[in-house]
C-alpha cells in the first residue's frame, strides 16, 4: 500500500497526529467576532484545507486571510520540506507556516502587472503604448503595435516560446528575450485571448529595465518590498534564504496524452521536466517575472489587503488608488481562453471573479487576483473585505484532490457575508486603462 501510494498514485505521508503538523499563529489571529464572523465560520474553512492536505496532494498548505484589514488565519499543515513522495523517512522534515516563502508560480503575474500600472503612475510608461516604443528591438516580425496593455491582458499575440526551445533557456534573460524578439506572433491586434504563460512577464521585465535603468527586483524592493516590510517577497528567491523556501513536488497520477498535450501547449514543458525545473537552484536565482516570486503566505496576502486598501498599507502610501482601479477594471467580455481553453475575465493583469461561480468562488463578480500552477489562490474580493493566499507544494493537475480544493475556495465565499454597501474598484474610475 505504501508503494502503490508514493509511487504510483505519488502522494505524500499524512501522519495520524494531525495536530503535529499543524501550525496557527494566535498571536496574529483576531476573534472572529471582531470582523464580523464566528469561530464556527474559520473552523469550517479550515477544516476544508486539512479535507484538501489529506488528499496526499500537497505535503505543505499555508494560509492567510484577512477579513476588514485584520488577520482571521494565519496557519500551516504539513511540511515545507522532507514530506515529497520521493523523500525519503529519514529526511529531514520542516514545517510549514504562513511566514513560510513558496514559490508563488503565475501569481507572479499579478504582481508583476501592478508594478507595470505603478510605472504608468510615476510617468515612466503608458500602458496603451506599443511595446516597441521602449524597447524598439522588439518591433521584429510585425510587432511593432503590440502594445503593453495587451501583453498584460494575454493579447500580446506570443503566448508560447517556440516549440524546440529547451526550457533552460530561461535562465538566460538575454537569450529568451532575443527569441521573443524574434518570434512570430499568432496576432497582432489583440482579437484573442491567449494566456501568456511565461513569456509577457520578460517582455514586461525589460520595459521595466528601459525606463528605470534596473532590473525589475531593485523596483520591487523599493516600491513595495521594502515598505510593505516583506522578508521575502522578490523574483527568485536571495540565497541567504534559499533554505527557508518550500519544495515543490509534483504529485498524484501522471496525466494521459490528452492532458499532457494540454501542458505542454500551456507551460512549454511536460510534469517530470517542470517537478525538475522548479526545484533547480538555477530557477530560484533567475529572474522570471511571470512565474518565480517567492513570498510566504502572510506576505501576498498583505499584498493584496493593500490593493483591496486602494494602494495604503498603515499610514503609508504604495500608490494611488486609480492606479489599483486601472489594473482590477476588466478589459474585454469574458471570452474562451485559447490557451487553458476555459472562458476567463482578465484585467490588465489580474484574474477576475464571476457569477453564479468564478475563479475566486461564488457570487464574487468583483474579486481579483492571480492563480499559481492551478493550485495555488491569492486574491482580493471588495464585496467580502476579504484578502486570501492559499498557498501549496504540490503540483497536481485533474486528480482527486479538486473536489476538496474546490470545496475550500467554495467555503471562504459562503462562509465570509458580502457587504453591499461596498463599491468595488472597477466602478470607480470613470476613465479606461491608460
Amino acid at each position: 500500500m505504501t508503494f502503490l501510494r508514493k509511487h504510483v498514485l505519488q502522494l505524500s505521508d499524512i501522519p495520524r497526529d494531525l495536530d503535529s503538523v499543524i501550525t496557527i499563529d494566535r498571536k496574529k489571529e483576531v476573534n472572529p467576532r471582531d470582523v464580523g464572523m464566528k469561530r464556527a465560520d474559520v473552523d469550517a474553512i479550515w477544516d476544508n484545507v486539512v479535507k484538501l492536505y489529506r488528499s496526499g496532494t500537497h505535503p505543505a498548505i499555508t494560509m492567510s486571510v484577512r477579513r476588514r484589514g485584520k488577520v482571521l488565519i494565519s496557519r500551516g499543515i504539513g511540511h515545507a520540506r522532507g514530506n515529497g513522495p520521493k523523500d525519503s523517512p529519514d529526511s529531514e522534515k520542516v514545517l510549514a507556516s504562513a511566514d513560510t516563502p513558496i514559490c508563488l508560480y503565475s501569481t507572479s503575474k499579478g504582481i508583476t502587472a501592478l508594478l507595470m500600472h505603478m510605472l504608468a503612475e510615476d510617468g515612466l510608461v503608458n500602458v496603451m503604448d506599443p511595446v516597441a516604443f521602449y524597447a524598439p528591438e522588439f518591433a521584429r516580425k510585425g510587432k511593432e503595435n503590440i502594445t503593453i496593455h495587451q501583453i498584460l491582458s494575454h493579447r500580446g499575440g506570443i503566448p508560447g516560446l517556440p516549440p524546440d526551445v529547451d526550457i533552460e533557456v530561461l535562465w538566460d534573460e538575454d537569450k529568451t528575450w532575443e527569441l521573443l524578439c524574434d518570434a512570430e506572433p499568432i496576432m497582432t491586434d489583440g482579437s484573442k485571448l491567449a494566456y501568456h504563460a511565461i513569456t509577457g512577464g520578460f517582455v514586461l521585465e525589460r520595459v521595466v529595465r528601459k525606463v528605470t535603468g534596473d532590473n525589475i527586483n531593485a523596483y520591487i524592493d523599493r516600491k513595495i518590498r521594502q515598505p510593505m516590510g516583506m522578508k521575502y517577497f522578490t523574483y527568485g528567491i536571495e540565497r541567504e534564504h534559499l533554505d527557508d523556501l518550500a519544495l515543490s513536488y509534483p504529485t498524484g497520477p501522471r496525466p494521459g496524452p490528452l492532458l499532457s498535450r494540454f501542458v505542454k501547449r500551456a507551460l512549454g514543458t511536460d510534469m517530470n521536466t517542470l517537478g525538475e525545473l522548479v526545484n533547480d537552484p538555477r530557477f530560484q536565482d533567475a529572474i522570471i517575472p511571470a512565474g518565480n516570486l517567492a513570498a510566504s503566505a502572510d506576505e501576498t496576502c498583505r499584498f493584496f489587503q493593500m490593493m483591496l486598501d486602494g494602494g495604503k498599507w498603515g499610514r503609508r502610501r504604495i500608490c494611488d488608488r486609480s492606479t489599483v482601479a486601472r489594473a482590477v477594471q476588466e478589459f474585454g467580455n469574458r471570452s474562451m481562453d485559447q490557451t487553458l481553453m476555459i472562458p476567463m475575465r482578465y484585467s490588465a493583469g489580474l484574474m477576475l471573479g464571476d457569477n453564479p461561480f468564478g475563479v475566486w468562488g461564488p457570487n464574487s463578480p468583483h474579486a481579483f487576483g492571480h492563480l499559481g500552477l492551478v493550485n495555488k489562490f491569492n486574491w482580493a474580493d471588495p464585496e467580502r473585505q476579504l484578502s486570501v493566499s492559499l498557498l501549496t507544494t504540490g503540483i497536481p493537475l485533474l486528480t482527486h484532490h479538486v473536489v476538496p480544493l474546490v470545496n475550500v475556495i467554495r467555503s471562504i465565499g459562503n462562509r465570509v457575508p458580502r457587504v453591499e454597501s461596498v463599491k468595488p474598484f472597477a466602478l470607480s474610475v470613470a476613465q479606461p486603462a491608460g
